[in-house]
């Protein structure tokens, strides 16, 4: 999901998420398959820990090139799994949907990276990240940017039909106005801006993948926090925003709050589709740090 300085960044075309895609190394796909036998596609760049990177809505390897520019930054300290999630890019997708089957997809991924990884999730990926530390996943540490929770007045709360709203739309075979939608709810986009949008070159890259939206809005379940659902969460966890979305800012110090024994770090003026350059010395530092206990140890 995105927010007020996201409104900005929404029509520069796949510079919506960041940098030039020239910047980063080509990696070579690989795939893996799920439990429910729907492939995976994803990109191993670098050698370290293992850390995998859960986008958020619209996000994928062909259309976010400043993840891929992260994975190459992170690479040098780190083996980064950079994925398209299910429905999008090269993986594929297996009806009906739900949020488990998007954990078993991280399930594989953490098989390939021998068993356990650590994870980052950005936006509402975050929510997805959360929710396979909550299930007691294999996840050694967790990294969220700006997840997608609502603890105050600061924005409007999502429509209680938001999801059907996507999923009749796409259904009727109206994905342009499906993006539209998600762009003008849960963005916050004004309507007229949307519809600028619809001329930009990114705009069919958006529909691609528009059936995908409803899936994130299964996710953040109407941006809600449940702090009682989280007290048993024990993964070190590292919960940041950029303090210039302020609904998106409460949330995460909030959700710092609630989850024991995490830490809340603000990468102040950055806005929600965060600089790679800004963001990766931080994640470097927090997955990388007890690699290097271990090898001095070893």
């Amino acid at each position: 999901m995105s927010t007020d300085n996201e409104k900005r960044l929404a029509t520069s075309g796949p510079r919506l998420y960041g940098a030039s895609r020239s910047q980063a190394r080509e990696p070579i796909m690989e795939t893996v398959t799920s439990r429910d036998g729907t492939r995976i596609a994803f990109d191993r760049v670098g050698a370290g820990p293992a850390v995998i990177l859960v986008g958020g809505a619209l996000q994928h390897r062909a259309f976010d090139p400043s993840t891929a520019e992260l994975a190459s930054m992170l690479g040098e300290r780190l083996t980064v799994f950079h994925y398209d999630r299910r429905g999008r890019g090269d993986s594929g997708d297996t009806p009906p949907y739900a949020v488990e089957r998007e954990l078993e997809d991280l399930d594989a991924l953490m098989d390939a990276a021998g068993g356990a990884a650590s994870l980052y999730g950005a936006s509402s990926g975050g929510n997805l990240a959360l929710k396979a530390a909550e299930q007691g996943r294999p996840v050694r540490k967790l990294a969220l940017w700006e997840p997608n929770f609502r603890v105050d007045d600061s924005r409007p709360p999502l429509p209680n039909d938001y999801v059907a709203q996507l999923e009749e739309r796409v259904a009727a075979g109206r994905r342009a106005d499906a993006v539209e939608y998600f762009l003008t709810t849960a963005v916050g986009l004004p309507p007229e801006a949307a519809e600028q949008m619809r001329h930009a070159p990114m705009w069919p890259g958006m529909e691609e993948v528009a059936h995908t939206v409803a899936y994130d809005g299964v996710i953040v379940d109407g941006f809600t926090l449940r702090p009682d659902e989280l007290a048993g969460v024990r993964t070190p966890t590292l919960v940041m925003d950029g303090g210039q979305t302020p609904w998106m800012s409460s949330g995460a110090r909030a959700l710092a709050q609630a989850l024991p024994g995490a830490t809340h770090r603000r990468l102040e003026g950055q806005e929600h589709g965060v600089a790679p350059a800004a963001i990766a010395p931080v994640l470097v530092e927090f997955f990388a740090s007890d690699s290097a206990k271990e090898n001095a140890r070893a």
